[in-house]
């Protein structure tokens, strides 16, 4: 079989598998039927089948556990990195720029959230802002339940295409919690409040200047990290380091 006959069933079988995931509704961690039942349902051979799972594997879009099957992937094509933010060589200017991206996002996001957003789901925010502090009094690392929040809101503000775009940007939170040493613990605690209160008040316009307050002083930050970084590589000699 010629190689451009081959990449055509492979590609048939990749959106026919695609297609039955979202035509019987499968959920993250739903298993496929067997390999077998597959090849049968798709009539394609087991090498093409083969093929179009390892790349949709690829994608994110399903797992393969050895001994056990083929599942779909828990966050579905959603890959961790799909911007490549993890190969930039200047971190603080990567922090700065995921920060200026956020402040055009988040604050709108939060206010479609205070609009948006169920009573149960007010009350799993509210979790989660306290996860943060409770981190943080224990003198722990508060990335993990600080991006959770914000993806928490990003997932109540009503647009599905947002809640997957970001994840993608959200490397800046653990970067920046790295990065700046922990600091500005107390202006974390307090703007997460006002954010969450904003919302549960259904109070768009507050939660928009909340948001927008909370990302502004993490910016300030790294922007003035970055500066005395180069200046101090300046007067050393050393020119601006490839941080």
């Amino acid at each position: 079989m010629r190689e451009g006959a081959w990449k055509s069933l492979s590609e048939k079988a990749m959106d026919d598998l695609t297609k039955h995931i979202i035509e019987n509704d499968l959920q993250p961690g739903d298993k496929l039927p067997t390999e077998p039942e597959l090849s049968a349902m798709l009539g394609v051979g087991r090498g093409t089948l083969r093929e179009a799972v390892r790349a949709l594997v690829s994608r994110n879009i399903l797992l393969v556990r050895r001994g056990a099957g083929t599942f779909v992937a828990e966050r579905v094509g959603v890959m961790d990195d799909p911007l490549g933010l993890s190969f930039a060589r200047d971190k603080y200017k990567l922090a700065a720029e995921l920060l200026q991206l956020r402040m055009i996002l988040e604050p709108e996001i939060a206010a479609l959230a205070a609009f948006h957003i169920t009573d149960e789901e007010i009350v799993r925010l509210e979790e989660l802002c306290k996860a943060v502090e409770d981190s943080i009094a224990r003198g722990e690392n508060h990335a993990a339940p600080d991006e959770a929040l914000h993806l928490a809101i990003a997932g109540h503000c009503g647009n599905s295409v947002i809640a997957k775009l970001m994840p993608s940007i959200h490397l800046s939170v653990e970067m920046f919690v790295a990065l700046t040493r922990h600091e500005l613990l107390s202006e974390t605690i307090e703007t997460h409040r006002q954010i969450v209160q904003a919302i549960r008040n259904r109070d768009g316009f507050r939660a928009r200047d909340a948001m927008r307050m909370h990302l502004l002083y993490n910016l300030r930050l790294v922007e003035n990290y970055g500066d005395t970084l180069d200046q101090s590589a300046e007067s050393r000699g050393q020119g601006v380091p490839c941080r």
